[in-house]
C-alpha cells in the first residue's frame, strides 16, 4: 500500500487523434493545407441580416450541413454548437484508431471533458424571439438540455459509451485549453486512460454578434473582412468571431503503446492563472500570462530557451495584444526575437470556446510537420512591439521540438499548454 506522504508517480500523455471543423477546413486535412496557405476565412455573416449591424462579417462554416452528419430527428435535440461538438470528435476518434465497439477498451476509463464559452445561445435566441412574437410561454421540452454548456460533453459519452469522467469547463476565450489541461491532469494521475477533449461554440447570431459589438470587442473593417483580424498590427480594432469545434484524443503512453497508436505529440506541461484585475480587459501589464507561462514552464521542467514555437492568443484587439506581448517580453527578454511567434486567428478568427482546442492542433500539427504556419495581415507591426517579435506573412520550416499555446479569457482566465515532440 503507497504511503500518502509518497509523491506521485506522474503518467505521461500523448496526442493521439485529432478533429476540426473551421471557418478554414472542415477536416483536419483541409485546414493545415488552408493555415500553411494563409487562407482568410473572413466573410459577409450569411447567417442573419446584418443591415443595423455595426461589424457584419464573421468566420463562417462555408459548407456545413448537419443533415450530412444527422437525421432530422436528432437535430431537433442538439443546438449546432453541440452538433460541431460531435462531428469533430467523431473525426479525432476515427484518426486515433480507437474502436470503442470492439468493447476491447475499459470504457470506464474513457473521460469526455469539453468546453464551449456560451453553450446554446442559438437556441436560447430561437426560443426567446418565439416568446416576444406570441407572448406564450411555449418551450421546445429540449430548450434545457439543448442550451446547456455541458450537454455536448454528454452527447459525445453517449455516442460512444464512454463511462469515465465527463464534465465541461467554461472560462470564456480559455475554455477549451482548460479543458485539456484538466484531462492532461487526470490521465498523468491514473484518473483516466483516454479523454475526448475540445470545444466548440457557435455564437454567430444577433445575440453573439452584436454583445461583442456593443463591448467595441468586434472588427468593423467592414469593407475588407479578409484583412480585419490583424494581431499585433497599430492599426488593429478588434477580433473576428467565428464558429467551428477542435477535438483532442490525449490518452496516457503505455495506452497508446499498447495499441500501437499514431502520437502526434507529448503534453508536457500547463500553467494557469487569473488576471484578478477586470471584467472584460487584461491585465494592462500582462501579469497573468506571464504567471501562466511561466507555471507551464516550471510544470513540465523546461527553461524559457527550450520553447521553439509560440501560438498566441492574440484576437487582435488593441489592449489583449499589447498585454500579451508584454508578457512574453518579460519571460523571454531578449530572446523573444528569436522565437517561433505566430498567431492563426488571423485567419480563422477567434473560435471563443473553442479557440483553445483548434489552436493546440495548429500547435501538434506544427510539430508533425516541422512548419510554423504564417500569421496575415500584420502588415505594420506596433511600435509598442517592434523591439522583439519575429513574426512573419509566410509559413517556416522548422524543426518544432516544444510549441507553446497561450489562451486567455474574458474574466482574467489564463491557460497555457506546453506539447514537444514524442520521444521514446
Amino acid at each position: 500500500m503507497r504511503n500518502r506522504n509518497d509523491p506521485v508517480r506522474l503518467k505521461r500523455v500523448v496526442v493521439t487523434g485529432l478533429g476540426a471543423l473551421t471557418p478554414i477546413g472542415e477536416c483536419v486535412t483541409d485546414f493545415w493545407q488552408s493555415l500553411v496557405k494563409g487562407t482568410s476565412g473572413a466573410g459577409p455573416i450569411t447567417k442573419f441580416d446584418t443591415t443595423h449591424f455595426k461589424t457584419r462579417f464573421a468566420c463562417e462554416l462555408k459548407r456545413f450541413d448537419p443533415l450530412n452528419h444527422f437525421d432530422r430527428k436528432e437535430l431537433s435535440r442538439m443546438d449546432p454548437f453541440t452538433q460541431y461538438a460531435l462531428v469533430a470528435a467523431d473525426e479525432a476518434v476515427r484518426d486515433s484508431g480507437l474502436r470503442f465497439e470492439r468493447k476491447d477498451i475499459d470504457l470506464d476509463r474513457v473521460g469526455v471533458i469539453w468546453a464551449s464559452g456560451v453553450g446554446g445561445i442559438i437556441t436560447v435566441q430561437q426560443e426567446a424571439g418565439r416568446l416576444a412574437r406570441t407572448g406564450k410561454p411555449r418551450f421546445s421540452p429540449y430548450l434545457g438540455p439543448k442550451m446547456l454548456a455541458d450537454i455536448a460533453a454528454g452527447f459525445i459519452a453517449m455516442r460512444y459509451e464512454a463511462r469515465g469522467l465527463n464534465f465541461a469547463t467554461s472560462s470564456a476565450c480559455a475554455a477549451s485549453a482548460h479543458a485539456l489541461i484538466d484531462a492532461f491532469n487526470y490521465i498523468r494521475l491514473g484518473k483516466a486512460a483516454v479523454v475526448i477533449s475540445g470545444g466548440s461554440e457557435a455564437a454567430i447570431t444577433e445575440l453573439g454578434v452584436g454583445a461583442f459589438s456593443a463591448m467595441r470587442a468586434l472588427s468593423r473593417q467592414n469593407d475588407t473582412p479578409e484583412t480585419a483580424s490583424r494581431p499585433f498590427d497599430r492599426d488593429r480594432d478588434g477580433f473576428v468571431i467565428g464558429e467551428g469545434a477542435g477535438a483532442l484524443i490525449l490518452e496516457e503512453l503505455d495506452h497508446a503503446k499498447a495499441r500501437e497508436a499514431h502520437i502526434y505529440a507529448e503534453m508536457i506541461g500547463a500553467g494557469m492563472s487569473a488576471d484578478a484585475c477586470h471584467p472584460t480587459a487584461p491585465h494592462p501589464e500582462g501579469a497573468g500570462a506571464y504567471r501562466a507561462m511561466k507555471e507551464a514552464l516550471k510544470d513540465a521542467r523546461r527553461p524559457p530557451e527550450d520553447v521553439d514555437t509560440i501560438n498566441t492568443h492574440a484576437t487582435s484587439t488593441p489592449l489583449g495584444d499589447l498585454s500579451e506581448f508584454k508578457a512574453l517580453d518579460r519571460l523571454f527578454g531578449t530572446a523573444l526575437k528569436h522565437k517561433n511567434i505566430f498567431a492563426p486567428k488571423s485567419m480563422f478568427g477567434h473560435l471563443l470556446g473553442a479557440a483553445g482546442a483548434v489552436e493546440a492542433i495548429v500547435s501538434v500539427l506544427s510539430i508533425e510537420h516541422g512548419v510554423v504556419p504564417p500569421t496575415i495581415n500584420t502588415q505594420n507591426l506596433d511600435a509598442a512591439m517592434s523591439s522583439g517579435f519575429n513574426i512573419t506573412a509566410q509559413k517556416r520550416e522548422r524543426d518544432v521540438g516544444v510549441a507553446m499555446n497561450n489562451n486567455f479569457g474574458m474574466g482574467g482566465h489564463n491557460a497555457v499548454i506546453l506539447f514537444q515532440r514524442y520521444e521514446v
